[in-house]
């Protein structure tokens, strides 16, 4: 098994989750996050003021995948995810030992 987690742009949020819906993918967490990359944040005015934005708000993906289906969920989350533009976000991917439902105590892939 895998888990996989995403930050992505907040609007390219439900084409992510409508694509992985289509995959088969039930669950998923969501949080919404706020970070910076490379970019360190950008510059906005307001009401004529110059003002530095830190940190840009994201949103946070989580999923617990089957290791068979870690590249294409990854591929999905790129694909649907992608504006072009810098702070389009990150996907990192770790070995995940051991999921649990707590509802039937289903372990490993059967829990997912």
């Amino acid at each position: 098994m895998k888990f996989v987690i995403a930050v992505i742009k907040p609007f390219k949020l439900e084409e992510v989750r409508e694509a992985l819906g289509a995959l088969g993918i039930q669950g998923i967490t969501v949080t919404e996050v706020k970070g910076h990359g490379r970019q360190r944040g950008h510059t906005e005015f307001y009401r004529g003021a110059e003002y530095t934005v830190s940190f840009v708000p994201k949103v946070k993906l989580e999923l617990a995948v089957d290791e068979s289906m870690a590249d294409k969920v990854i591929e999905t989350i790129q694909l649907a995810g992608q504006t072009g533009q810098i702070g389009d976000g990150k996907i990192f991917v770790l070995p995940l030992e051991q999921a649990v439902r707590i509802r039937t105590g289903e372990s490993g892939a059967a829990a997912l």
